[in-house]
């Protein structure tokens, strides 16, 4: 398994993208715009996954904001995840 993004190795990524972003090819700025996009959802996700460790396991799926649908299956996944993660851990 890779290891995780951290701040570290976002903030290179972020200098990557500022490099890529100053090349004289398109290909190179795209990659820059490619990369920055993808550090965005990174940071949405965690974001995402910090709000829903704060939900209670109990709350039924009706009560919970409305995502896109793209959102909606990982939501899904990472609230398995977080349950099974809270069943094992220690009170």
């Amino acid at each position: 398994m890779a290891e995780r993004l951290d701040e570290q190795k976002i903030a290179t990524l972020r200098l990557w993208a500022d490099g890529l972003a100053r090349e004289e090819r398109d290909e190179m700025r795209a990659a820059a715009r490619a990369i920055l996009m993808l550090i965005d959802e990174v940071e949405l996700l965690h974001v995402e996954l910090w709000h829903a460790g704060r939900l209670n396991a109990a709350e039924s799926e009706d009560e919970l904001p409305e995502l896109p649908a793209e959102r909606a299956s990982l939501r899904s996944v990472l609230r398995e995840r977080l349950r099974k993660t809270a069943g094992t851990a220690p009170d």
